[in-house]
């Protein structure tokens, strides 16, 4: 399992992201000011393991998840979902995720061909803004962690863009 801070986008800041028992397993650094809305995944050591970026055009959000340098996956939203919002991670290959259930509440699931492989909860964690995500043996953490990272981007950027409506 892993705990992610939520909210993190808005204020900017770097965050770990821990075990159940609260061993710091990653690092990562929210450079969000970046044109792209770039996150960057390091170890422990301060090592980049991975990173996540936005696509800057696309006709519906994408983001790149790269791991060790090479792209590793992209996450965009499904273009027709009625009633709810879906997201794809489209990875390499015919193996491609689904993100799905109520993704602005913390509370989904991550399928692979109707297969649940990860699931992410607000519910089992009493820490405040905050979130867990249980991966699958046989699942790549950092493959799923940036999915996840990715929606939280294209959740706040959609935020922002109906506050910024609102005000016009």
């Amino acid at each position: 399992m892993y705990v992610i801070r939520e909210k993190f986008f808005s204020i900017g800041d770097d965050f770990d992201v821990l075990d159940e028992h609260g061993t710091k397993l990653y690092r990562v650094d929210g450079k969000v000011l970046s044109v792209r809305n770039k996150v960057v995944i390091e170890d422990p050591s301060g090592a980049e393991v991975a990173s996540v970026h936005r696509h800057l055009v696309a006709l519906r959000p994408t983001y790149e998840i790269q791991i060790g340098g090479e792209k590793a996956a992209e996450v965009k939203k499904k273009l027709f979902t009625p009633f709810r919002d879906k997201f794809t991670i489209d990875v390499p290959g015919p193996d491609d995720l689904t993100m799905k259930g109520d993704l602005l509440d913390h509370e989904y699931v991550i399928e692979l061909g109707g297969e649940e492989v990860a699931a992410v909860s607000k519910r089992w964690l009493t820490i405040r803004d905050t979130y867990a995500v249980q991966v699958s043996a046989g699942q790549n953490p950092l493959l799923i962690i940036g999915a996840v990272l990715a929606l939280d981007l294209a959740l706040e950027r959609e935020e922002k863009k109906k506050e910024e409506a609102k005000e016009d």
